[in-house]
């Protein structure tokens, strides 16, 4: 068989011209008559409440293979930045190193609805760029995320910190835009 060279591979669908929309960063139309900076300062400080409250977001990058690459972790919100740990090596990081542009989307809280054929939820997506910290910020995120995770247990996470140190990285995401969506 014979494929059309612009036609796009086997199995995956051709993207209508609809789907072809630029991302834009939170929504501007605003309801009630609040001017649109109002409604953006709303959404994004909704949006800072679900990444300061959620256990864990998916990182999306892509990898030098070209194929999208999403991976689930734990994470801080510091600073108006995004932390995770990480090994010192791995296909995370080959993908980071491939390119610093990454997505994160974390989901909040989430009900599913039956009688209405839906569900309850918020979710944000944070785009930026990611890159390794060192010194002193790489020392406070890993503290952030000890007392984020395990805060009956600080000073056994401080020595634990210490003597891993050495075999962890720490990646910041650096916000670029933040976009947030919820059914309530």
């Amino acid at each position: 068989m014979v494929r059309d060279k612009k036609a796009p591979p086997m199995g995956i669908p051709p993207r209508k011209k609809e789907m072809r929309k630029e991302i834009k960063p939170i929504q501007t139309i605003s309801p009630k008559g609040m001017t649109s900076p109002e409604y953006e300062r709303k959404i994004t400080m909704k949006a800072v409440a679900i990444l300061k409250t959620s256990g864990y977001g998916v990182l999306s990058t892509i990898s030098q293979n070209g194929y999208p690459y999403g991976v689930p972790l734990s994470f801080v919100f510091i600073n108006n930045a995004i932390y995770f740990h990480s090994a010192t090596e791995g296909q995370k990081l080959d993908a980071i190193l491939n390119n610093s542009k990454v997505s994160f989307c974390v989901v909040g809280q989430t009900s599913i609805l039956p009688d209405k054929f839906s569900t309850k939820y918020e979710s944000v997506i944070v785009f930026g760029l990611a890159a390794e910290v060192f010194d002193d910020e790489k020392h406070t995120a890993l503290l952030e995320i000890l007392n984020k995770y395990s805060s009956d247990y600080i000073e056994k996470g401080k020595e634990y910190i210490k003597n891993a140190s050495n075999a962890t990285k720490v990646i910041k995401i650096s916000i670029e835009h933040i976009s947030g969506k919820a059914r309530k």
